[in-house]
């Protein structure tokens, strides 16, 4: 018999008719008379539950449906007389694909997420991640779906690169040359010529730079893929293989991006809601009780625009009269995850866009403001039209700019930061031959995953993390 998906079940009410479900075990009950048994494909949340008389079913083979077995049940479609639930199956038989032994490790009890991320093979299997993979899902359906809306184009930047988008971060090294037998040159510099390209090449950090030429040529692109940093981060937020989005777009300007940042970030949260329901009333309820509070706060919330020197002024302001930081905020630094929360979640109690940033902590190519800001009375270093996008419990989630499109101010800004001009012809021509305007930003996914989800460590919303001392499966 045809299978049917648990989620159908679920929601069918032809009581009466015969189905047949398949799955894997959740829980199982005995009692004389009747057994009862959770059963759950992935599809959804919730189980389907199975009702066994036992004196239609061989005792033997009862016995062998535990937790984590996989199954198929074929049975009638009934009412069901329990609470939290519409309806059961009333089993006619039952078929056992695979046993699952009492050393199942997802047996059902409190095992912590820490616990878990060593059978992350087996993980996935559990409530709290079958509902993160699901919502996952959604979040990538959201994405395509939005930028498709807006006529902008999925344009795939190379995952192998020579360039390092600006230094943003250590990279990992692709090379098929041996290890054990390194040609080098008389200043001991190790000899590319003979590797597979030619030259040092390594895993892409950002499709940003590649993501601007498809948007010079057909106006607008997004890219949505793997990106790679092989920084020694043991932190909550930090993993060395992860997904990016990063829409660049021609002849936008700082306050069309900084809507269009606002725009996407609701659409995303809003898909989540309307179609992820189930997942999200179960982790508002078992990780996060203000999650559903949280999510539908952005949704309906406008996001306040702040210039970054505003910021500063107001983080001092705080600390004269008391606020404790463990880092300095003063003009000209980076911002610490801290004072962006406590902008967020403290002062303004609403999503904030931070703009206008100082030069020298960002980017190299980014749009130089026209008048330098006055700061506590005192004119300051100039800034750039940068954007950051800052969210409760998780800080910056998109970074942006408007894209520098002089060629001269651009080569001037390389050439003050000492970048090789081997990595960069290229992308020059693109201010050379019919420059134009441009803006983008980049979305870390496993950051919108963690706030969709209110899950506390990106190591538990990307399926095979990827992290110092752990590639494992």
């Amino acid at each position: 018999m045809k299978r049917t998906k648990v989620i159908d079940v679920l929601k069918s009410t032809d009581f009466g008719s015969k189905v047949c479900v398949k799955g894997w075990v959740r829980t199982h009950r005995s009692s004389k008379a009747v057994d009862f048994v959770a059963l759950n494909d992935g599809s959804t949340i919730k189980n389907v539950q199975l009702v066994c008389d036992t004196d239609k079913f061989d005792a033997e083979l009862l016995k062998q449906i535990t937790t984590g077995a996989c199954i198929g049940a074929t049975g009638t479609l009934v009412e069901s007389q329990g609470k939290g639930q519409t309806s059961e199956i009333q089993c006619t038989e039952i078929v056992i694909y695979g046993l699952c032994g009492s050393d199942y490790p997802m047996q059902k009890k409190g095992q912590s997420f820490e616990y878990m991320r060593q059978y992350a093979h087996l993980r996935l299997r559990t409530n709290t991640f079958g509902a993160v993979m699901r919502i996952r899902h959604n979040m990538a359906m959201a994405i395509h779906t939005f930028f498709h809306n807006k006529g902008y184009f999925y344009f795939h930047t190379p995952l192998i690169t020579a360039s390092d988008c600006e230094g943003a971060g250590q990279m990992f090294q692709v090379t098929t040359k041996n290890l054990y037998d390194l040609k080098k040159d008389e200043n001991g510099q190790i000899i590319y010529t003979d590797d597979f390209f030619g030259k040092q090449t390594s895993l892409t950090v950002s499709g940003q730079l590649e993501g601007e030429l498809g948007a010079t040529a057909l106006g607008g692109i997004y890219t949505f893929g793997p990106t790679f940093r092989a920084e020694n981060s043991n932190t909550p937020r930090h993993l060395a293989e992860f997904w990016m989005i990063e829409p660049e777009i021609a002849f936008m300007d700082l306050e069309e991006l900084m809507q269009l940042e606002e725009e996407f970030i609701k659409f995303c949260v809003k898909w989540a809601l309307d179609n992820c329901q189930d997942d999200l009333a179960f982790l508002n309820q078992m990780i996060d009780k203000g999650l559903l509070e949280r999510l539908n706060g952005v949704v309906n919330t406008e996001f306040v625009h702040l210039p970054y020197t505003k910021g500063i002024e107001i983080l001092q302001e705080a600390m004269k009269n008391g606020k404790k930081f463990e880092f300095p905020c003063n003009w000209g630094d980076d911002l610490a995850s801290e004072h962006e929360r406590y902008l967020v979640e403290e002062y303004f109690k609403k999503p904030v866009i931070m703009t206008n940033y100082p030069k020298d902590i960002k980017a190299f190519y980014m749009k130089i403001d026209d008048e330098k800001p006055m700061c506590m009375g005192k004119e300051m270093k100039e800034t750039v039209q940068g954007t950051d996008v800052l969210f409760p419990q998780i800080g910056e989630i998109i970074g942006g700019s408007v894209r520098e499109e002089s060629y001269d101010k651009l080569m001037a800004e390389i050439t003050r930061r000492n970048i090789p001009m081997k990595d960069m012809e290229w992308y020059l021509d693109t201010r050379k031959y019919g420059s134009c305007p441009h803006a983008g930003f980049g979305l870390g996914f496993e950051r919108l995953i963690l706030f969709v989800t209110g899950m506390q460590n990106i190591r538990d919303v990307i399926p095979f993390p990827r992290t110092p001392n752990n590639a494992e499966f």
